[in-house]
């Protein structure tokens, strides 16, 4: 039996709501079975001999992807990188998540968030963790704030989660705010831990509606000006050409 047929018999035997599920035969399909059952598995806690299998099937997934450093990348300007790709992949201090207010990841199956992406590949105990922090917190996370996290099977060390404005209609000052707070939290937090170096995914620029170019600007200078009393390196990272141009025209210039 391969790893991902024992994590997906693992998965479905904990269910008792799903019918009956035939294992597919190829790799591909039965990855996106197992992606499907974790997106839409609860926050609890898994059996150790899960975890380890887990902890391996996802360590190899992530290697066969190819793992980018930090210590591998030029620099924009000092401390600031610029990097398209696939942040589940980086090896740095903390990677940044754009999550909801639910903190506890993306719940629909498959879906292409990133919030969903780095779920996934961090495995179940993320979402264990997560639902213990919001458990404890008693209330959803309010907008602009943010909570650190082990990575667990992503090659970074922590995730640091923030919830990003939500823009429906005109954009204000107040979701300018909320965003320049969002990234300024989360950078807090990782000077906080000791944590030498971070890297922000665009944070509200999807389904929550920001507009890539102004959310740009805001990025950069935070993260500017918070730079001038810490050396912590940043790296903004773009999964999109077009944020990857706004980027590249902001950077390296004062």
């Amino acid at each position: 039996m391969s790893k991902a047929e024992y994590l997906i018999s693992c998965l479905l035997a904990e269910r008792g709501d799903l019918g009956r599920i035939e294992i597919p035969e190829s790799e591909a399909e039965r990855f996106r079975l197992y992606r499907s059952l974790v997106n839409i598995r609860p926050a609890v806690k898994a059996e150790e001999a899960y975890l380890q299998a887990e902890d391996e099937y996802l360590t190899e997934l992530t290697k066969s992807k190819g793992i980018t450093d930090i210590a591998e990348l030029a620099p924009a300007e000092e401390g600031i990188y610029l990097w398209k790709g696939d942040i589940t992949t980086l090896r740095c201090g903390a990677i940044v998540n754009a999550a909801n207010s639910g903190m506890t990841g993306c719940w629909q199956p498959c879906h292409s968030c990133i919030d969903n992406c780095i779920h996934t590949f961090a495995g179940v105990r993320l979402r264990y963790r997560c639902g213990q922090i919001m458990e404890q917190q008693g209330h959803e996370e309010p907008t602009g704030r943010a909570k650190l996290t082990p990575a667990y099977d992503l090659p970074c060390e922590y995730v640091i989660h923030t919830v990003g404005p939500i823009v429906q209609g005109r954009l204000t000052d107040r979701h300018c705010r909320l965003l320049e707070s969002s990234y300024r939290s989360c950078l807090d937090l990782a000077v906080q831990n000791n944590v030498q170096s971070i890297a922000f995914c665009c944070i509200s620029t999807g389904v929550f509606g920001f507009p890539q170019d102004k959310a740009a600007e805001i990025a950069v200078r935070t993260v500017r000006e918070f730079r001038k009393n810490s050396d912590i390196k940043v790296i903004f990272n773009v999964f999109k050409e077009d944020d990857h141009e706004y980027y590249k025209k902001l950077l390296g210039r004062d």
